[in-house]
């Protein structure tokens, strides 16, 4: 389950285009419990994106939120909500963690509003929105909220740093050991990682790749090394000299005995992204379920649903004294009704007389126009006109 998430991690990095912050631990249950309830083609695909079969999807998502719920430093919480009217399927809805259903009463702005403030309560207020903005037609929200917090085992201190052609607000710390820092040749180049410990048992791994590796190539590695998938070479081993990307391995002359050090110079920063699910639809296993048809869903509901939307929020931060991330990913699926197509068919045409126009009152046999006239201020609407 883990590989699963982490590999989702992976593929979502060849689609990153610039600066950005994204969280596949908080698609992958959503993705998951819509696999359990969905059929056909949808079902396949949803199963492929997260790497379960389907029929193992809801237990997997289960297993991952209570893990992710155990965690220390890490805040987890699943919230659906639906419309009244909206029936879900009894073995479908007992898979949900307790106390995550809520109702959408119709009013927009008093449901906006009420999912806003879970999403701001989940995640103290790193996120003050949920990603997705209902519509009328709304009758089903899940959501997945994720906030972390760690701070370093060993803070750094505040310092300037150049940054390409900029200074920049650096930060640098001396740790003793070489344990933290590892280098990982891959076929296309070179990945300096480096893991910045924090506490809760929670780290950062800071990925530094050769110029020519795209964002995909430089995060799928640390993907590869924490599955075990490619290994690197621990700090301890690696050679004199530029021993990989941003890295130098030299000895220098002491007064006393000194056990080896990493010094790691590094910006300090807040990232904040949107992302739009349906904008690659593919990567997520959401093409059929997107697609607009209804029947996608049997599994969670006899209405006929549909995914309109699917959208993630993110933000963190990386200062001298931790790391704060908070995340929060929703799905807005919406009532589609359908029905089969008449077997014939018939002309109609409708006429809307809604701005101002003319009249001629003509006499029929001899074709005389009597009147003529052009409307610009109807009579008013009175309710005894109603019969």
């Amino acid at each position: 389950m883990i590989d699963q998430v982490n590999r989702l991690t992976a593929h979502w990095a060849t689609a990153v285009d610039g600066g950005t912050v994204y969280s596949a631990a908080g698609v992958w249950p959503l993705l998951a419990l819509l696999a359990d309830g969905a059929a056909g083609a949808a079902r396949k695909e949803l199963a492929e994106a997260v790497g379960v079969p389907a029929e193992q999807a809801g237990a997997a998502a289960r297993e991952l939120l209570a893990t992710l719920g155990a965690m220390a430093g890490l805040d987890c919480a699943v919230g659906l909500w639906t419309k009244r009217t909206l029936e879900l399927r009894e073995a479908w809805a007992a898979g949900l963690p307790t106390d995550t259903h809520g109702v959408l009463t119709g009013d927009l702005e008093a449901d906006q509003a009420a999912l806003d403030a879970w999403a701001a309560r989940r995640t103290s207020g790193a996120v003050q929105r949920m990603p997705v903005a209902l519509r009328p037609d709304s009758s089903l929200v899940p959501a997945c909220a994720l906030a972390l917090r760690t701070e370093w085992e060993a803070p750094f201190k505040g310092d300037l740093m150049p940054w390409r052609d900029q200074d920049r607000a650096g930060l640098s710390r001396t740790t003793s050991g070489l344990d933290d820092v590892a280098v990982a040749r891959t076929p296309a180049g070179a990945v300096t990682e480096v893991r910045v410990r924090g506490t809760d048992g929670i780290d950062v791994h800071l990925l530094l790749g050769e110029e020519r590796l795209t964002p995909g190539q430089v995060l799928g590695a640390g993907v590869d090394v924490l599955g075990g998938a490619l290994t690197a070479v621990p700090g301890g081993r690696l050679p004199f000299g530029a021993a990989g990307p941003g890295l130098r391995v030299e000895t220098v002359r002491t007064e006393r005995p000194e056990p080896p050090s990493l010094t790691l110079n590094t910006p300090e920063f807040t990232l904040t992204a949107d992302h739009d699910l349906l904008a690659d639809r593919e990567l997520f296993g959401l093409a059929t379920a997107a697609d607009g048809s209804p029947g996608h869903f049997p599994g969670i509901s006899a209405a006929p649903l549909g995914l309109a939307a699917g959208r993630q929020s993110v933000a963190a931060t990386f200062s001298g004294e931790g790391f704060r991330a908070a995340a929060v990913t929703a799905m807005d699926m919406v009532w589609l009704s359908w029905e089969p197509e008449p077997e014939h068919e018939s002309k109609r045409v409708y006429a809307t007389f809604d701005r101002p126009f003319g009249f001629l009152a003509v006499h029929r046999a001899s074709r005389l126009a009597l009147a003529a006239g052009w409307v610009t201020d109807p009579a008013p609407f009175r309710e005894d006109d109603l019969y």
